[in-house]
């Protein structure tokens, strides 16, 4: 066996055996954050055609785009219930992207603040998530320092 080999192994060990619930947990958190975003543009999308907007162009463009970007968290949802290293990154982005969005909502003086608490909760639970050692370990991500161990 070369040495070469050798360092896959643990990285097939870490991987194998159940997906950690924590894992589990993420996933669902970025799926419900992909949801939201596809159910928001989808009723943006027809309050625009159906309803009486100032600029109806700009409002189906903002629906349909965030129907689009509600595919980045399914798609790392999906990554990450079949344990995919690539979808860490795409999911913590997308809590990233959440936490000014949050804070924006938490700024209005309107029914959105109910909206910015879920959304900062969801966001914050779903990074600590996914920046946990179980998980990490789950998806075969090895740290700095570590790619030769």
């Amino acid at each position: 066996m070369s040495s070469e080999q050798t360092p896959a192994a643990p990285a097939a060990a870490d991987t194998a055996g159940p997906r950690p619930r924590r894992l589990t947990y993420a996933a669902v958190l970025v799926a419900l954050e992909g949801v939201g975003l596809l159910a928001g543009g989808v009723w943006m999308a027809v309050l625009a055609v159906t309803g009486n907007p100032d600029d109806r162009q700009q409002a189906v463009t903002g629906g349909v785009t965030l129907v689009v970007l509600a595919l980045l968290p399914l798609i790392a949802a999906r990554g990450l219930l079949a344990r995919r290293s690539w979808s860490r990154g795409p999911a913590v982005i997308t809590q990233l992207l959440a936490l000014p969005v949050a804070y924006n909502l938490l700024q209005a003086d309107s029914m959105a603040i109910p909206a910015g608490i879920a959304l900062a909760v969801v966001a914050v639970a779903a990074l600590v998530l996914l920046v946990n050692p179980e998980t990490t370990r789950a998806l075969g991500i090895r740290g700095p320092g570590n790619a030769g161990t």
